[in-house]
């Protein structure tokens, strides 16, 4: 189950996590939105759910999870307990950076040289902002993050 979620300048630190496991999740700062007319408008606009901090704004959206904790990993748990659900995607579908769609690079295909060679291992390329990814030792402690919860 894929959710369209908007994340407020105190959520930040979710929004890889969330998109690691495929959620089309919005960050107000990418955005350049701080003020919460403006999130709750976008959230209406896009029909999206407000992921906040902010027990006011909260209540004043119409569909929105209210985490209480500072600490993400505690975060990820209230998430959880909201019902959003948080696994990896085997196949990355969102970036990570811009929450862009991600396609498979051809094995044939170059890569940057930050990234492996997509003939040895699976690298994916987000169509909009054309950052690369692959399943590395990110993906790994990310995964033991969520398996942890």
């Amino acid at each position: 189950m894929r959710l369209r979620l908007l994340l407020d300048v105190m959520c930040g630190g979710l929004v890889s996590y969330l998109r690691m496991c495929g959620h089309d999740a919005a960050y107000a700062l990418d955005r350049g939105i701080e003020d919460d007319r403006d999130l709750l408008e976008l959230a209406r606009e896009e029909d999206r759910t407000l992921v906040t901090r902010d027990v006011q704004l909260a209540g004043r959206a119409g569909d929105a999870i209210l985490v209480e904790s500072r600490d993400v990993r505690e975060q990820l748990r209230e998430l959880v307990a909201a019902g959003v659900p948080l696994a990896l995607d085997e196949r990355p579908s969102v970036c990570g950076r811009c929450n862009g769609p991600l396609e498979r690079v051809p094995a044939d295909a170059s890569t940057p040289e930050y990234a492996p060679d997509p003939d040895g291992e699976a690298v994916w390329r987000c169509s909009a902002c054309r950052q690369c990814f692959w399943r590395g030792s990110h993906w790994d402690d990310v995964r033991a993050t969520l398996e942890g919860l």
